[in-house]
């Protein structure tokens, strides 16, 4: 299963639209369909869809161990910490 649809799942669950989406991310509605349509999502991207859609976006080890992306771990970039 892509990113994208995923996302796709996620956002249905949690009752939300792309335009919601797109408006957390700063982006227009026709930009976050292009990157569903491209599957083309940025760590820093994904980071804040997961805030907004209020679930954990992690690296779970094969011991369970689970490493939480944050938004205060997002990079512009130029390489910068983002404001989110």
């Amino acid at each position: 299963m892509a990113i994208s649809d995923k996302i796709k799942a996620l956002i249905k669950l949690n009752n939300a639209d792309n335009l919601q989406i797109a408006q957390h991310l700063g982006i227009s509605r026709q930009a976050f369909s292009n990157k569903l349509y491209r599957d083309s999502f940025s760590g820093a991207d994904l980071i804040k869809i997961a805030e907004f859609l209020k679930c954990d976006l992690a690296f779970i080890t094969e011991r369970n161990q689970k490493i939480i992306l944050e938004p205060c771990d997002a990079k512009t970039k130029k390489g910068t910490k983002e404001e989110i």
